[in-house]
């Protein structure tokens, strides 16, 4: 009985094939929409899963539940007669504030019970020498917990210890293409770089990271690769602290400033503070406020940003687009559907004689079934796996030729398959019905 079923379904399945054969031109046309629909829809999975890694990567970058405060510096320190009232009050008050310090990050820490570690940092663009080799690149006064909040790792030598950044001490770790300028063919481990007007013993090298410059921008990050780091102690206490004023300091800072063309009295040019759950941050972030504000005077001097929440934001709203654009590709997969069920309803009324021909025989209405079922699979089959090729090929292209990053995934393709078969068994069943419910005999009479 068994070997009998077999060969019945073998025998249906192998007349479909002929029929989808002997229309080439035809079968292919109606493919279309299904080859086109899965295409977009792997496409467009890719595009999303490029999307999330992107903000893996990017979240890397800023560190996990970090805040970044950064000082508002008032250009001129001055304000026009026509200002608000508002713009007035807090310029004066600016003038009060001592900017952003050490003690507000010793003050924030010791207040608010949900900071896990915080990070303050000096920054100045400077030239930075070793014997003949000369660059440009920042020199930047970092805190202990730096290089893990970003996730920084080394090439080569060691890391700052608590030595170093308790007495200051004149040591540097510097990025990996800045060895590579400074250092072509010596190992910069143990050798003085100068940094401005500071001398500095090289004793790490940092790792490669790849960082473009829109991410520099909008998450406030540096370029890891180019930077020169020292202990804070050390850039405060031997280079340059903007909160000390002294007769030197002042005539520094006159100098800079009518270069500039802008005050700056904040002795720290970032705080990093890392909250210890996520949850925590936006109510973390208002008592940060109200703590700056009370110690600065009531002034508005300070910028305070969440990057994680930007990413999330931006991911959040990727994902819509992701969702419409492949709600968009899905359509494609029905309209390629229907389009299998109006060529089928078609070859039934073409096929009237055939179809009797084969009842007249001893065909049953489920063996018609069959043949045009599988008609319409074999058709939704072969579309979705042209459609499979399709959709990788322009994946691919949309990741080499454009800056959207595109990740294919196993996920899309096994759903994007079944989904065209499910499609073909689904629209092919209506045809498939009609052809067996018809008469025989009025069939054979059918011209």
């Amino acid at each position: 009985m068994a070997a009998f079923n077999f060969e019945k379904y073998r025998l249906n399945i192998t007349i479909a094939l002929e029929a989808v054969m002997g229309n080439k031109i035809r079968t292919i046309l109606t493919a279309l929409g299904i080859i086109f629909g899965v295409a977009a829809v792997i496409a467009m999975l890719a595009i999303g899963n490029g999307a999330k890694k992107e903000l893996l990567d990017q979240m890397k970058l800023v560190g996990v539940n970090n805040i970044i405060i950064t000082p508002k510096l008032n250009k001129d320190n001055s304000v026009n007669d026509d200002s608000d009232k508002d713009a007035k009050e807090n310029s004066v008050k600016a003038e009060l504030s001592k900017g952003l310090s050490l003690m507000d990050a010793k003050a924030i820490k010791r207040i608010l019970t949900t900071v896990k570690t915080i990070s303050p940092e000096v920054v100045s663009e400077q030239s930075i020498v070793y014997k003949k080799n000369r660059t440009q690149g920042e020199f930047t006064g970092i805190g202990e917990s730096f290089f893990s909040l970003y996730n920084l790792e080394l090439e080569k030598g060691r890391f700052f210890n608590q030595y170093h950044y308790q007495e200051g001490q004149q040591v540097c770790i510097i990025g990996y293409n800045l060895a590579v300028k400074l250092f072509p063919t010596e190992n910069p481990i143990n050798k003085d770089v100068k940094c401005g007007g500071l001398w500095l013993k090289v004793i790490g090298v940092l790792k490669s990271r790849a960082i473009d410059k829109g991410q520099m921008s909008s998450l406030q990050i540096d370029n890891f690769n180019l930077n020169v780091y020292a202990p804070i102690q050390t850039v405060l206490l031997r280079y340059n602290d903007r909160s000390v004023i002294n007769s030197s300091h002042l005539k520094k800072r006159r100098r800079r400033n009518e270069q500039a063309k802008v005050v700056n009295r904040n002795q720290l040019d970032k705080l990093i503070v890392q909250i210890d759950e996520s949850k925590n941050i936006a109510n973390s972030l208002e008592v940060i406020r109200r703590i700056l504000k009370r110690r600065h005077a009531g002034a508005n001097d300070v910028v305070i940003t969440v990057p994680e929440m930007l990413l999330k934001q931006e991911q959040k709203t990727r994902s819509i687009f992701n969702i419409v654009l492949a709600a968009i590709a899905s359509i494609s997969l029905i309209v390629g559907g229907i389009g299998i069920m109006n060529i089928m309803l078609a070859s039934v009324l073409e096929r009237v004689r055939e179809i009797g021909l084969r009842r007249a025989i001893g065909a049953k209405q489920e063996d018609v079934i069959l043949q045009f079922i599988a008609e319409a699979t074999i058709i939704s089959v072969s579309g979705g796996i042209l459609g499979i090729i399709l959709g990788i090929v322009l994946s691919q292209l949309i990741g080499r030729f454009t800056d959207i990053s595109t990740i294919i995934s196993g996920f899309s393709i096994f759903v994007s398959f079944f989904v065209s078969v499910g499609i073909g068994i689904a629209f092919g069943y209506m045809p498939a019905k009609k052809a067996a419910v018809q008469d025989p005999v009025e069939s054979l009479r059918h011209e």
